[in-house]
């Protein structure tokens, strides 16, 4: 449908002037919706043409006047084709606000940052976590150094951002903060939703990301096997410190939980489901997803080793995931582990060696792990040897026997 669009000069003849002149105000309308401004000239009632819109006779302050009203007419045609042709639709009230010079200004990368984690603050708790949004106000402190150090400046319009900026703040965050082409990635992918919320609020400007290369790299993620935990699992060591670590990452590496996660454990947490079995009912700290874990014996008699010796709520002992990491090198190195044994390992552990190699379906063992995607599962999920062996065992007997048949 095409739009009915109009500008019409008229006199405010309702508000005569002291000099008696009358103010020249500008009609706009488009298809039905109206927008009315001063064009803050001044002409004597008498010398006004109704029908044309303009000034009467050819004086000079006439010729003036009417080369005044022209140059208004040509700014608010401007002003309406610009618009069309970025939206597609024109609204009077912002050819109003172009011609009064207080249309709205292209905010800065930082502003729609700032916007973006105000808004996702009040998320937290709800549909995202607290450890979430402190990522998206590291990348936004990141984000301002970069600028500084690079460019000298402490902001850029956002439609000033292109590939190029992309890219060399890319290698900002590779070469100035040690990290990984992964961890990068995703501090890229976090900048990009800046940009698709600043996209949601109506802001059209072309996507700078359109030619940047979004990519992981595919990491191969350890586990132990089952004679390394068995190894683990029976070692003495002198020290209580170190054999309480080794009781956590045990307990972790036959139930799956996280470190954020064993921190949370409480005693509410576990319940006698309908299969008398003790099980751990809780919801994951990082995306707030329900995961129920079965206890098996080796967990629940570390629980009981530990009952009662927290005062804080916990029911095990857990320290920093720091101090943890440190003690795991010393176990490892104990037991003549080779793996660059850190906490998560235990979790790996878990969906590989303990629940899949065991015929665990993949879609029980996500389910445990809390996650809202297989696709997540399939990461942690590797095939060991046993697996496939006794895989293409069974495999082996089916065919015999048809063959025997």
């Amino acid at each position: 449908m095409k739009s009915t669009y109009r500008v019409l000069f008229y006199l405010k003849k309702n508000a005569i002037l002291k000099n008696g002149k009358t103010i020249i105000m500008i009609r706009i309308t488009i298809n039905g919706e109206i927008a009315q401004l001063s064009s803050k000239l001044q002409v004597n009632p008498d010398c006004w043409d109704v029908k044309t819109g303009i000034v009467k006779g050819r004086t000079a302050e006439a010729n003036n006047i009417n080369r005044q009203l022209d140059n208004l007419k040509s700014a608010i045609d401007k002003a309406y084709t610009k618009q069309f042709d970025e939206f597609g639709y024109v609204v009077p009230e912002k050819i109003k606000n172009t011609i009064l010079g207080i249309d709205r200004k292209i905010k800065t990368l930082l502003e729609y940052f700032d916007m973006h984690n105000k808004q996702y603050a009040m998320k937290v708790g709800y549909s995202t976590t607290n450890v979430t949004y402190d990522r998206y106000q590291l990348l936004r402190e990141r984000l301002e150094s970069f600028l500084k150090e690079h460019y000298n400046i402490s902001d850029i319009p956002i439609n000033e951002v292109n590939p190029v900026f992309l890219d060399s703040f890319y290698i900002y965050i590779r070469n100035n903060h040690k990290s990984a082409h992964n961890n990068a990635m995703k501090a890229m992918q976090r900048l990009r939703r800046i940009f698709y919320f600043a996209k949601n609020t109506g802001l059209n400007i072309p996507d700078p990301f359109w030619n940047f290369n979004m990519n992981f790299e595919t990491m191969e993620r350890d586990f132990l096997s089952q004679k390394e935990i068995d190894t683990i699992q029976k070692k003495q060591f002198a020290s209580k410190r170190v054999e309480q670590v080794r009781d956590l990452f045990i307990f972790c590496c036959y139930t799956g939980l996280s470190y954020i996660d064993l921190c949370n454990l409480k005693e509410c947490n576990i319940h006698t489901a309908f299969d008398n079995s003790m099980w751990i009912m809780s919801k994951r700290h990082k995306t707030n997803v329900q995961f129920n874990v079965r206890l098996l014996n080796t967990p629940i008699q570390i629980l009981d080793k530990y009952k009662g010796s927290q005062n804080d709520g916990k029911i095990l002992p857990v320290i920093s995931n720091q101090k943890l990491n440190e003690y795991l090198k010393e176990i490892a190195d104990l037991c003549n582990i080779t793996k660059n044994l850190t906490f998560h390992i235990a979790r790996h552990s878990f969906a590989t060696t303990i629940a899949l190699s065991n015929g665990v379906p993949i879609e029980t063992v996500s389910k445990m792990l809390g996650h809202k995607s297989i696709k997540t599962t399939q990461i942690y999920a590797k095939i060991t040897d046993l697996k496939m062996s006794n895989d293409m065992q069974k495999l082996a007997e089916i065919i015999d026997k048809e063959i025997a048949c």
